[in-house]
Parts: structure tokens; C-alpha cells; sequence
């Protein structure tokens, strides 16, 4: 057995991967030749959500990544991270010295899967769609600084913007900003069900059972003209109801390679299990964890409860208890390695403090113990969630000031509920949509932010956030984002937990692994290759 060895170079945002458990077994699946992907995550068309693959609409992990193996966009973000590359363009940047006029040229002869062109026309229909069908998801929101869409014969858009936008090159990398097919996708509704055509290097076929997708069939597609370098001709992706499910079918050789979500366990037995014909890719990832609060919820509604409970939570303990090495505490919405990251919960709160709380508390003439509920969801960030909201209740409860309960429901029972502002206190992960620090406050501080909280700050909307933006050099924005970070551990409207490493376990003849996903949690399945195993 020859251990595989693999560096890539040192970027912001990606780790050299640590490949584990190499062995010499017979791999690979029995699926007439194609690279078999095994996940967790559930594709579900509901009453409440209809429209799960809409690019319009689709605003999570799960979804974005079928859509980025389908829906091409003007800009990517490169192989081994950095600034997004132009995609479905030949070329984007700005013509201008204030950031408000960004210009892209399509490439030439670009076509749909079916063979019909792409034009600027459909570059524009599918920006000004997602922005006037505003989904109630938020993700619309990631497109707030356009003002117009302007084309200029059938290679050439312009994007006039409403203020200066040094991110919205990494905007237009995101599937919202996706081509669609205008005979496909009527303007004034979203397109539901599980249909799914554009311009990227894939096809998609959907295997539906009850209302969920419970295979996707990818073939190359014929048409593809773009940046990227498909290393295969098919990639089905199976969706298990949980991680052991997952496991046994890598194990039995019915999928070729399993990402999210694994469990702890299982990557803890995977790192030392060097001869099971597996390897486990390991790499830094930008996924984080929180408590999102609905600030108008009576329990809540005091900034002094909320403030309590940062002042009580654990992140250390909670870490070293269900995740191990796996994950770290992490004291602000950005996570440590992205420029702009500050320990504002830290600096402001210290070490955990009971004593410290209720003092808070009393300030604020709160009757203890404050009963509350921490909702969390079943079946959409892992086996460890439950076991994480108990010991969160556990340290919340144990604190005196606090008497919580917990409670949990499938995904697609609690975005819903969690959009509508049922929830008083709710755990949230967090994958970004590109790796920059805007994306992890905008999203949750903004007007139409994702959550639907109804917190609003003035300085950090209205000052902060575009004030950020103007920065080309993002090291340059770090005091307006360091301003932004303290003013929410003032306030906590959520509460960072932690932030987590990412994995990837295939058979040892798949290759492409350590590009197979991006820090930003990107499935690349065009990276995907099968060689020979040993």
C-alpha cells in the first residue's frame, strides 16, 4: 500500500488536504460507469417551498450545488480560491474608478444544454427576474446593489450599480445570478418542481419520490463552452437519510465518495483506518454554526437575555464535547481565517461567566429562570446537531438563569417555520455564498436578510455595510467590518458557536478529491476523475 501524499499551494480560505485510510481494495460503484456521490442533504418540493431549484429562489448548500453543476454564471471562483474568474464571460471588470459600473462580454458562441444561444437579452432577463420575484428565501438580496442591467448588442452587458460594490464580482459567481432560459423560466413565477436547464457542464436528470429528489443524474453536456475542465462524462448524487446510511453504501461499494454531512464518528474512525480502500480528504472549510433569535419574540426581546446567554454559552466545551478537532469556537459571524475577522464576543464577554449574567439580568430586571425553547433541525447539518443542543441546554440550565428545553424538526418543516418568525431561538449553519467578509454580515444584518429578523441596526445598514463595500482592497475595510462585529456582540441578534473543517471520503480510484470541494463548501463534481485504486 503506497500512502498518497498531496500539496497544493497556500491560499486564503484552503488548507493543504490531509489524505487518511488509502488502501488497495476493488472500489468503485456499480452505476453503469458513473461517479456515485453520496449525501444528506434532502431536495424537497413542498406547498411552502415549490420551487427548491429555482435559481430565483434556491438559497442553501444543498441546492446551490446542483445549480452550480447546471446554471452557468458570468464569473466562477477559481480552482484553489481567490478572486472569481470570468465563466460564462470572456471578460468582466469594471470601467470605472468607483466601483458602480462593472461591464462583462459573453463568450462567443455560448449555447443552452438544448443548443439554443445565450445573449446578453437572457444575461439581463434572469438578473432582473430574480431581483422582481424577490423570493421570500433572501436570496435575491445578494443582487440589492444592481440599479439596472444594461445590454449592449448579444455579447455585452453592463451592471450600473446603486453604490460601490468591490464584492459584486463575487456576487456574480453565485447561482442567483445564474443564465436561465427564458422559454423555461417564466418572469413573473418561480419554475417548480425539479426542471432544471442552463448552460453549465452539466445536464440534470431527477429521480422524485413523494415530493423529493432523491437521485440527480449528471451528464456532460455537449454544449458546455467555458472555463472549466470536466474530468468526466456522468455524476449521480444520492441522497441518504442519515450518515450511516451514507457510510454503509461507501463501505459496500454502492457510491464512489460521501461529503456532508458525516458524522464526528465517522471521520474519527476514517483517520485511522489506514487499509479500508478509503481515503479522507481533509481541509479547512468556512462553514459556521450560530443561534439566530427573533428580537421581536417576548423571551428574547431584551438584549439582556441575549447578552446572558453569550455571556453563558461554552463554545470550548461545546466543541471538545461533539466535534473534537474537527471544528473551533469561533467569537463573531466571520470566521478566523477570512480578512476582517475580529473576537469581538470574546473581547466583550471573556470566559464563560455565570455570575457575570446575572448580573445582566438583573440590570435588566429579568425573572429567572428564563424559559426558553432552542430549536434546531433534524436532518440538514449533521447527526452531532442534536447532540450539540443538548449540551447547549445543558449549559444554559446548569447556569441557574435559564431553564431550556429543546426541540427539533426536519429541514423542510423548520426553514419554513423559522422564516415566518415562529421560532423565538433557532441554530443556523452557515456555508458561505463567496469567501468574504460582507457574506458573513450582510446576509444577516441587511435589509431582506435571510433569517427574516426583524433586528435592524441604522449605522450598520445605512453606514457600515456600504462604507465596506467601496474598499477594493478588503484589508482596507477592516475597521468598518470590526465596527460592525462589536456593535453585534453588543446587541446579539445571533450568536456565533463555531466554525468547522470539511471532508471528503472517497474509494481510493476516485481522483480530483482535494478539489472537490471549495472553502466555500462548492461541490466541484467536475473535478471528480476515476483512475486506479491501491
Amino acid at each position: 500500500m503506497n500512502r498518497k501524499t498531496l500539496v497544493l499551494p497556500a491560499v486564503i480560505g484552503l488548507l493543504a488536504p490531509v489524505l487518511a485510510a488509502c488502501g488497495g481494495t476493488d472500489s468503485g460503484s456499480k452505476d453503469d460507469g458513473a461517479i456515485v456521490v453520496g449525501t444528506t442533504d434532502r431536495f424537497t418540493a413542498s406547498k411552502e417551498a415549490p420551487a427548491p431549484l429555482d435559481p430565483a429562489y434556491a438559497y442553501d448548500v444543498g441546492t446551490w450545488n446542483i445549480l452550480r453543476q447546471t446554471v452557468q454564471t458570468l464569473m466562477i471562483q477559481p480552482r484553489g480560491e481567490g478572486e472569481p474568474v470570468p465563466e460564462a464571460a470572456e471578460r468582466c471588470g469594471f470601467t470605472d474608478t468607483g466601483n458602480e459600473r462593472y461591464a462583462c462580454t459573453l463568450r462567443d458562441g455560448l449555447e443552452f444544454a438544448n443548443g439554443d444561444p445565450v445573449t446578453a437579452a437572457d444575461v439581463k432577463y434572469s438578473i432582473d427576474r430574480a431581483l422582481s420575484l424577490k423570493a421570500d428565501s433572501g436570496v435575491s438580496a445578494l443582487l440589492s446593489t444592481i440599479d439596472t442591467v444594461e445590454t449592449q448588442g448579444d455579447r455585452e452587458i453592463v451592471f450600473h450599480l446603486k453604490t460601490a460594490d468591490a464584492t459584486f464580482p463575487y456576487k456574480l459567481s453565485t447561482p442567483v445570478a445564474g443564465i436561465v432560459d427564458p422559454d423555461d423560466y417564466p418572469k413573473g413565477q418561480l419554475r417548480d418542481g425539479f426542471d432544471l436547464q442552463g448552460s453549465g457542464p452539466y445536464t440534470l436528470r431527477a429521480d422524485v419520490e413523494n415530493g423529493e429528489m432523491v437521485r440527480a443524474e449528471f451528464t456532460r453536456n455537449p454544449h458546455y463552452k467555458g472555463s472549466l475542465k470536466v474530468n468526466n462524462d456522468k455524476v449521480a448524487m444520492v441522497s441518504f437519510k442519515d450518515a450511516d446510511a451514507m457510510g454503509a453504501a461507501l463501505d459496500k461499494g454502492d457510491i464512489d465518495l460521501m461529503t456532508r454531512a458525516m458524522s464526528p464518528k465517522q471521520i474519527r474512525e476514517l483517520s485511522g483506518d489506514a487499509d479500508n480502500g478509503v481515503d479522507l480528504v481533509e481541509m479547512s472549510g468556512l462553514e459556521i454554526r450560530y443561534l439566530g433569535f427573533n428580537t421581536d419574540a417576548p423571551p428574547v426581546k431584551s438584549k439582556a437575555v441575549r447578552q446572558a446567554m453569550a455571556q453563558v454559552v461554552n463554545r470550548s466545551e461545546l466543541v471538545s464535547k461533539v466535534y473534537g478537532s474537527q471544528a473551533e469556537p469561533l467569537y463573531s459571524l466571520v470566521p478566523a481565517s477570512i480578512t476582517g475577522h475580529s473576537n469581538s464576543f470574546f473581547n466583550r464577554y471573556g470566559e464563560p461567566n455565570a455570575a457575570k449574567a446575572r448580573a445582566l439580568l438583573n440590570q435588566a430586571n429579568i425573572t429567572t429562570p428564563v424559559k426558553l425553547t432552542l430549536h434546531y433541525t433534524t436532518d440538514h447539518y449533521g447527526p452531532a446537531t442534536k447532540e450539540e443542543f443538548e449540551v447547549l441546554r445543558d449549559q444554559l440550565n446548569s447556569s441557574g438563569l435559564f431553564d431550556v428545553d429543546i426541540k427539533g424538526a426536519p429541514w423542510g418543516t423548520f426553514r419554513p417555520a423559522e422564516k415566518k418568525g415562529r421560532y423565538d431561538v433557532y441554530g443556523m449553519g452557515w456555508f458561505p455564498d463567496f469567501p468574504d467578509a460582507d457574506n458573513f454580515l450582510a446576509p444577516f444584518l441587511d435589509a431582506d436578510n435571510t433569517l427574516g429578523s426583524p433586528y435592524d441596526n441604522s449605522r450598520i445598514r445605512d453606514t457600515l455595510i456600504p462604507e465596506s463595500r467601496r474598499e477594493a482592497d478588503r484589508l482596507s475595510a477592516s475597521t468598518s467590518l470590526t465596527d460592525i462585529q462589536d456593535i453585534v456582540a453588543g446587541d446579539v441578534p445571533v450568536l456565533p458557536l463555531w466554525q468547522g473543517k470539511q471532508y471528503v471520503a472517497a474509494r481510493d480510484d476516485i481522483t480530483g478529491t482535494a478539489y472537490a470541494l471549495n472553502s466555500a463548501s462548492t461541490l466541484q463534481l467536475w473535478e471528480l476523475g476515476r483512475g486506479v485504486s491501491g
